[in-house]
């Protein structure tokens, strides 16, 4: 971690507005959640940088906005490439900061490119089209940039979920202030602004912000900041939709979710098991689209529980920097003590822990728990940890009834060998995303991504309808040859 984009160390106690310079907040030292070693210190922003920054990217905003489309577009490839061929150093990254394990790392990774890539394709694409009319005049639309966009990631996709929004605002033509995770400032923040910088960006279009909520707050209410993308808990969520609301600024919401699977009893049960435990622990859980109740017909349930504890005792937990395992560490104790709270009182309220349920620093064994349902914490609440919540149903329509019984509206997954099935059941459950025969982890770049009630207001990211519709603003324009008589 010497070398690179991140290793020439210009980023060290610093903010990035275009230049690398000292941020009113002070420091945050970044942590590695797995040994507690420190990995460098990054700068941290105050509120007073964040209308500076502000001010900053309004003022670079119009040019960039009116350079060529394949200017843009070529900063937005080079930046595909630069990430490809940094790989390694960022994969790195996001294992020791995020406390990520390899495979999930280099997903992230791969997602990220992608992202860029269809980014890239952003500016070339018509924004505008032209309207019928009843007089003897052109009328039209057209798409123009936001003006400044600003961008709230979470830790547990770091550059990923920081990525998604930043380049499609910025191919767009919009100029960006990100404030990423305290806890992951470098790959959720350090990387981008070094990526932008080599890929040729002109200074002042990107800022990024690393702090607390107060950073946040002082974003969300500045009167040049005319969109905000967050991505994050559904109560911080709240927050910022609040703010926005004060200041009519148009914001894109992705929150938490609580997403059920459901087993129908012709489902192949290996199969089954094999996706679950894939969808319910990846990244520790650590995810808005995990999978969290597992709801089991009668005639599987018995089995299924039993399956899906043995292959969660399987898993290995560890260090992922040091080893290849499944499961790495929980961000931080907060976290830890958060998702054992849940499990307790789970447990507490009569659920049966099958497997897991402890932990050892901030490594949490995957915890399967059965006999949940409506009432035990760990099924009604977005765990965001490894836990496993089996309940069973008798009937389609009782199943469709307890996954619809939630604040959530995220993803779905249906299990059956009845394809048809489970079209109709995912018809009648209010989710933003439903897979059938497949987990709910996917997210790919040029598909809708969002959630319904407490996970968000609809489909904001992915694809270039929604990335468009996000980051810029629709006029209407009449051309007449002359002018009418009146």
């Amino acid at each position: 971690m010497d070398t690179g984009l991140v290793g020439d160390r210009r980023w060290q106690e610093k903010i990035f507005t275009g230049e690398w310079r000292d941020g009113g907040g002070g420091v945050l030292p970044v942590i590695e959640p797995a040994t507690g070693a420190e990995l460098g210190v990054a700068g941290k922003a105050a509120p007073d940088d964040v209308a500076r920054s502000v001010a900053r990217a309004d003022e670079a905003q119009a040019a960039w906005a009116a350079a060529p489309f394949s200017e843009r577009a070529g900063v937005l490839r080079r930046a595909a490439e630069l990430w490809t061929e940094h790989s390694a150093e960022v994969r790195t990254w996001l294992v020791r900061e995020a406390g990520s394990v390899r495979r999930k790392a280099m997903r992230e990774l791969g997602g990220t490119v992608a992202e860029c890539w269809e980014a890239a394709a952003l500016p070339s694409h018509p924004l505008g089209e032209v309207l019928p009319s009843e007089r003897a005049t052109l009328s039209m639309t057209r798409r123009t940039p936001v003006g400044v966009v600003g961008v709230i990631a979470p830790f547990n996709l770091p550059l990923k979920l920081a990525f998604r929004s930043v380049a499609p605002a910025l191919a767009l033509g919009n100029a960006v202030v990100l404030k990423p995770d305290p806890r992951t400032p470098v790959s959720g923040g350090v990387a981008l602004a070094r990526v932008f910088e080599e890929a040729g960006l002109p200074p002042g279009v990107l800022h990024v912000l690393p702090g607390g909520a107060d950073v946040g707050a002082a974003l969300v209410v500045q009167p040049a900041v005319r969109a905000v993308s967050f991505t994050g808990s559904s109560r911080a969520g709240h927050a910022v939709a609040e703010l926005c609301a004060r200041h009519s600024t148009r914001v894109h919401l992705e929150l938490g979710g609580n997403s059920a699977l459901i087993v129908m009893p012709d489902a192949d049960l290996d199969r089954a098991v094999a996706a679950a435990s894939y969808g319910a622990f990846y990244h520790q859980g650590q995810g808005c689209i995990v999978v969290g109740r597992h709801l089991v017909h009668d005639s599987v349930y018995d089995t299924y529980a039993q399956m899906l504890a043995e292959k969660a005792a399987g898993l290995t937990v560890g260090n992922p920097a040091e080893q290849d395992v499944a499961l790495g560490p929980l961000i931080d104790a907060h976290q830890r003590d958060s998702v054992d709270a849940l499990v307790t009182g789970s447990v507490e309220a009569g659920a049966k822990p099958l497997t897991g349920g402890t932990y050892q620093g901030l490594f949490y064994r995957p915890t399967v728990l059965a006999d949940t349902g409506p009432g035990a914490p760990a099924y009604d609440a977005e765990v965001f940890g490894p836990v496993a919540s089996v309940t069973r149903f008798s009937t389609a329509d009782e199943a469709v009834e307890l996954a619809s019984d939630s604040p959530y509206g995220l993803a779905l997954s249906i299990l059956t060998a009845d394809v048809t099935a489970g079209l109709e059941m995912a018809a009648a459950i209010p989710t933003g995303l439903a897979h059938i025969n497949d987990q709910t982890i996917a997210d790919d770049a040029h598909a809708p991504f969002g959630g319904l009630g407490e996970s968000g207001n609809a489909s904001r990211f992915g694809g270039p309808a929604a990335n468009i519709e996000a980051y810029t603003d629709t006029r209407w324009i009449t051309v007449h040859s002359a002018i009418p008589s009146y």
